[in-house]
């Protein structure tokens, strides 16, 4: 018996031996995408119209990972896998038809409840993001006001820079942040033109905004209720000429007796 078990433990270890001997072979790159979506790990893509032209869409069991531009399927591809470090799956292989469905519908406008993936990001950065999330559509919000909000209100250059590495664009609309000074700034999806663009469409007046920073107004007051807004809060021509009143800074509008509005929130409420 003890003859057969040491035969036993001297040809498993020779088995070992040979095996350590044998080449190394790395499994195929283009494998791991495969088998990451096989046990429902990996991340998939689409292509789908939007506002500023043909945007892919990449989703993960997360959520919502990546929307971006790209002249072709391997620059996206690429594209992803340089941001994250993980391969992507090609567009054979389809995300479910109700994500679709969702994300075709928050480009149109309406209110679907989407899940982002967010993982690669800073606990600052998704603070950043999450607040955006809440800038109604045809209005505007400065960096400094998500900065505050977010309880970091010195951090305003952070800010500007966790809004312009935002992953999902479109989505996430940080095409409705725009600079402190009133400013529409810059975008990451297509640059000015695209942020324009999207403004527009969605009624903000994006050429009223520059005429409005440009002299130097920043908010509007409302003189019969006694409170200030910023210009586009509730749409911008929500507030009757004859009622408005104009002001470059919130320490101006305090001094006039105006309170910030509850619902734009313009400023810190003592």
């Amino acid at each position: 018996m003890k003859k057969t078990m040491n035969a036993s433990v001297h040809e498993t270890l020779e088995i070992a031996r040979s095996l350590k001997e044998l080449p190394r072979e790395r499994a195929p790159r283009s494998l791991l995408p495969a088998v990451l979506q096989k046990v429902g790990l990996g991340d998939t893509y689409w292509r789908i119209d939007s506002a500023v032209g043909e945007i892919y869409v990449a989703h993960s069991r997360a959520g919502i990972s990546m929307v971006s531009r790209a002249r072709s399927t391997r620059e996206f591809e690429k594209a992803f896998e340089s941001r994250f470090g993980r391969p992507i799956a090609s567009d054979r292989t389809r995300p479910p038809a109700n994500v679709k469905a969702l994300v075709a519908g928050r480009l149109r406008g309406k209110d679907a409840n989407l899940r982002f993936d967010l993982r690669d990001l800073s606990e600052f950065e998704r603070a950043v993001l999450r607040k955006a999330l809440e800038i109604p559509p045809g209005e505007v919000r400065p960096y400094s006001w998500i900065a505050r909000e977010i309880g970091h209100p010195d951090a305003v250059r952070a800010t500007g820079s966790a809004l312009a590495k935002n992953p999902v664009p479109l989505l996430i609309p940080c095409h409705r942040v725009v600079r402190t000074d009133g400013h529409l700034g810059n975008y990451s999806l297509g640059g000015p033109r695209n942020k324009r663009r999207l403004l527009e469409a969605e009624g903000a007046q994006p050429a009223t905004l520059e005429k409005l920073a440009a002299s130097g107004v920043r908010y509007f007051g409302n003189e019969a209720g006694r409170y200030f807004c910023f210009p586009t809060c509730g749409g911008i021509d929500s507030l009757l000429r004859e009622n408005r009143v104009i002001f470059s800074s919130q320490r101006e509008a305090l001094a006039a007796g105006f309170k910030p509005c509850a619902d734009c929130r313009p400023a810190a409420v003592a």
